[in-house]
């Protein structure tokens, strides 16, 4: 942690952006994967590999159909879990805290800056929900480029995303022995309350 400047030590934002643009340098693929783990109200767990798609004072946001069920659960039970892994720099970052929709007009804008063919995904897949055939699928894709074309496709109405404000950040560094670091950033009425967690 020596050659990590101030803000590192006091501010996990900052911590995480500069962990994130060490691992883009590094990770062959999505750096930006994170587990989020979701529950039902009585406390069912479950968690799937999603793509970070903005980070800031804000919150953490990702993006997704609002009737999948990581969309079901969350509107049901509002708090979460993300997990970053980057292997290649044998480090770990653990968020947790409530969740709450982002905006239409932050979805619009994000949604416009999808490929085509997966803005029409959007529009053709039931995500969760039971698919008789990879075949129905297709032929759903191909019924949403004729109804669409690929310009000006609009964002479907159930799908939009969702922003992850932080309560916990937990980061893990490898040492040698397994004696690892995990520094623990927990928000409080004053700001960031900073410890350290036996490995």
């Amino acid at each position: 942690m020596a050659n990590e400047d101030s803000r590192n030590m006091t501010d996990p934002l900052h911590r995480f952006t500069a962990w994130l643009a060490e691992a883009s340098a590094v990770e062959p693929n999505d750096p930006n994967a994170m587990t989020l783990a979701t529950a039902t109200p009585e406390g069912r767990p479950s968690a799937r590999m999603v793509l970070l798609k903005g980070a800031d004072a804000q919150g953490f946001v990702f993006y997704t159909n609002l009737e999948s069920r990581k969309s079901l659960e969350l509107a049901a039970n509002p708090v979460a879990a993300l997990l970053f892994h980057w292997k290649s720099l044998r480090r770990q970052v653990r968020i947790e805290g409530a969740v709450e929709p982002v905006s239409a007009a932050e979805a619009d804008a994000y949604f416009a800056t999808r490929p085509a063919l997966s803005r029409l995904g959007a529009w053709a897949s039931d995500q969760s929900r039971p698919l008789p055939s990879r075949a129905v699928l297709e032929a759903r894709l191909a019924a949403m480029k004729s109804r669409f074309g690929e310009e000006n496709i609009p964002r479907p109405p159930h799908w939009s995303g969702w922003r992850l404000v932080p309560e916990l950040f937990e980061f893990w560094q490898d040492m040698p022995f397994r004696l690892h670091e995990r520094l623990v950033f927990t928000r409080g009425a004053g700001g960031w309350e900073i410890g350290q967690v036996y490995p």
